[in-house]
């Protein structure tokens, strides 16, 4: 079966981009733009906004010290309001967990963070309810 130029080059063009990204967003709970509120769910519910990627995949998997936590994260409350902007899906492996952890982008959208982009575990990442509007 011959196929024509433009097909085969957005074959080409397609199979790029699924290299490229390799599913990475395909399991992530959220997606770009989504509305989000932050909380952790461990004993202490508020959440560190890490600067990048990197050294929030390292903290996850055990590899930090108390002054990289102090001069790479930010410290929010529970319930505070942010965008996702990027998700990254099973990219942690902590080492006495039996399943890895996904990463979410955000930028924070209240508290005294406000404007502040970070990193923060999916984990830490809940779904606003989208408001209802009623009609009088």
């Amino acid at each position: 079966m011959v196929l024509g130029w433009p097909r085969a080059l957005a074959l080409t063009c397609a199979a790029a981009q699924l290299l490229a990204y390799g599913g990475q967003a395909l399991a992530c709970t959220v997606t770009r733009g989504d509305e989000v509120l932050l909380a952790s769910q461990a004993l202490d519910p508020d959440v560190f906004v890490w600067d990048s990627a990197q050294r929030l995949i390292n903290y996850i998997e055990g590899d930090y010290n108390v002054e990289t936590v102090l001069r790479h994260t930010l410290l929010v409350r529970p319930g505070t309001k942010a965008v996702a902007v990027s998700c990254r899906d099973s990219v942690a492996h902590p080492k006495y967990a039996k399943s890895d952890q996904g990463i979410v982008g955000v930028r924070l959208m209240s508290g005294p963070g406000r404007g502040h982009y970070g990193w923060v575990a999916a984990e830490d990442v809940r779904r606003a309810k989208p408001m209802t509007v009623k009609n009088p």
